[in-house]
């Protein structure tokens, strides 16, 4: 096999990790000798062993002369664990081929210097590509210390999340509403508005599939949300979310109400509509060590993470239905000449059951 092959397998490997390693890199490593795989391994858990040193324990015969695969650069320096470095140098590893560098300061290079000062053979820059967008989201928040932002919506061929009563159940396919499901698994959140909590009482839970719920994030400025929603009623987990306005912290008593309820209150910054300030709001997501967000909602939301340029991606769920009338996707980007118009490239389409979803990029 060549090395395209075995960091293939190292980005599938690594793919394991999903929904359990964040903030830290979804990493994956293969270790062969004499054109045998001997070890194999991936982060499993934040704070945990390193991919690195998964594949190496879980190798029974002497690692001299081998080459270690590896989608992300192996670390240098110590953190909850010690560098990975430092076990491939003991081991004796002859080459190390890695998909790409590490972008985080405390690496960066660190670990491809440590190892050719140890005299070991390195190669960089292998199915870079397809690495880098692996770990999208922690590249974007180590660059610039913010959440990757998705914005996932379910509309017709004209363009409509909900009917003239505000109905939405249920546009998309079940296959769809399956795949949203598998995504939710895969963000540290999911963040609807106010009007979306209050008009279809979402659970934002993982059901459909397997894999752990995410964050439940829930925009309420004025903390004026009943407290029988589902967001409170079921958060055996304690990771329900509410961000309200600065001016909300003077509610004491429904404060206390909804911390009672295992609750987090966040206060963000808000503009002089009293709209909530995005750019506030995935900051306090951000300290929390949330590094990506699914945007579930509704449409108001939607076109503000637009206006104010907060989002890196758009998953969109088009079902083969026409209404006519109804609430618009995007119902307030408020484009009044085409030459206007937001223009976005599909990164992929693929076909749901009835539905087609669209990946758009900027």
């Amino acid at each position: 096999m060549a090395d395209e092959s075995y960091i293939q397998l190292a980005i599938e490997i690594a793919k394991k990790g999903e929904g359990s390693v964040s903030p830290n890199p979804l990493v994956g490593c293969v270790i062969v000798k004499n054109n045998r795989i001997i070890g194999a391994g991936y982060h499993q858990k934040y704070g945990e062993d390193h991919a690195e040193i998964n594949a190496i324990n879980s190798s029974s015969e002497s690692l001299e002369g081998s080459t270690l695969y590896v989608n992300l650069e192996p670390c240098s320096h110590y953190g909850k664990t010690p560098p990975c470095v430092e076990r491939i140098i003991k081991e004796k590893i002859k080459r190390v081929v890695i998909g790409t560098l590490d972008i985080n300061p405390l690496v960066s290079g660190n670990g491809v210097k440590a190892l050719k000062k140890a005299g070991v053979e390195v190669k960089v820059g292998v199915l870079e590509k397809e690495c880098i967008e692996l770990n999208k989201f922690f590249f974007r928040y180590i660059t610039t210390k913010l959440p990757y932002i998705t914005l996932k919506a379910a509309q017709t061929l004209d363009g409509l999340i909900a009917d003239f009563n505000n109905r939405s159940d249920w546009i998309s396919s079940s296959e769809s509403r399956k795949y949203v499901h598998w995504l939710r698994s895969r963000y540290d959140a999911v963040l609807i508005g106010f009007e979306t909590a209050k008009k279809d009482n979402p659970k934002l839970t993982v059901r459909l599939t397997e894999g752990r719920s995410p964050y439940r994030v829930v925009l309420d400025s004025n903390l004026s949300l009943k407290s029988d929603l589902n967001l409170f009623n079921h958060n055996s987990d304690n990771k329900t979310i509410v961000i309200a306005s600065e001016q909300s912290r003077s509610k004491i008593k429904k404060i206390n109400q909804l911390k009672k309820s295992g609750v987090t209150l966040l206060f963000a910054k808000s503009d002089n509509d009293g709209r909530l300030k995005l750019k506030s709001v995935i900051k306090e997501l951000s300290d929390l060590q949330i590094i990506s967000v699914l945007v579930e909602g509704g449409s108001k939301i939607y076109s503000s993470f637009i206006k104010q340029n907060l989002f890196d991606d758009i998953y969109l769920f088009v079902s083969p239905k026409i209404l006519g009338s109804g609430l618009k996707t995007f119902s307030e980007i408020g484009s009044k000449k085409l030459s206007d118009a937001l223009k976005l490239s599909i990164r992929n389409s693929q076909k749901l059951g009835d539905d087609i979803l669209i990946e758009l990029v900027k």
